[in-house]
């Protein structure tokens, strides 16, 4: 996990470099201090997934280059078989896996977040445009502003991303499909 948040970091940091793009205006672009940002190239803070594609969007590359390292291929379609997307563990407790990672200007992303009960509840993010969960498994509770939700398998949310939110399991591993365009 921690190894993982390096690496996200290094990409950006070189990337940035090789770009000549100042820390501080792209702290700036993405809306956050300068401090909060050389503590993301430095790995001593996980990327929020909405600050990394703000960061991706300002160094002009996809996500996934910085995820993975791989550009995507695919320009009229991309299949993602059971098990074989793009995983990352954001921190303990909570990984997604990209099931669109190779598919070019994406305009979403889906993705399958795996969530086990010991994670504490995570930071609330916001990011641009709009998302859409839906539990597959399990229990998830999704905060947005000072609102819980509880949903189970088979209920869905659609929401404004702008408003704080996250989500959390209560006391079993869970999973959902989230849907974020931007």
């Amino acid at each position: 996990m921690i190894d993982q948040i390096k690496v996200i970091a290094d990409r950006v940091r070189e990337l940035r470099d090789i770009l000549e793009i100042e820390d501080t205006a792209l702290a700036k672009k993405i809306g956050v201090s300068l401090e909060e940002y050389r503590a993301y190239e430095n790995a001593e803070d996980d990327i929020p997934v909405g600050k990394l594609y703000l960061i991706a969007a300002e160094l002009g590359v996809d996500p996934t280059v910085l995820l993975s390292g791989q550009s995507p291929r695919m320009e009229d379609y991309t299949i993602v078989r059971g098990g074989k997307g793009v995983s990352v563990e954001r921190y303990a407790g909570y990984r997604f896996t990209s099931l669109a990672y190779n598919f070019k200007n994406r305009d979403m992303e889906p993705m399958i977040v795996s969530l086990l009960p010991t994670d504490e509840k995570p930071e609330l993010v916001t990011h641009a445009g709009q998302e859409f969960n839906y539990v597959l498994k399990g229990c998830v509770v999704v905060t947005i502003g000072k609102r819980e939700h509880v949903l189970y398998a088979g209920d869905s949310i659609y929401f404004n991303p702008a408003i704080p939110h996250g989500q959390h399991c209560t006391d079993e591993p869970s999973e959902f499909l989230t849907v974020i365009n931007e």
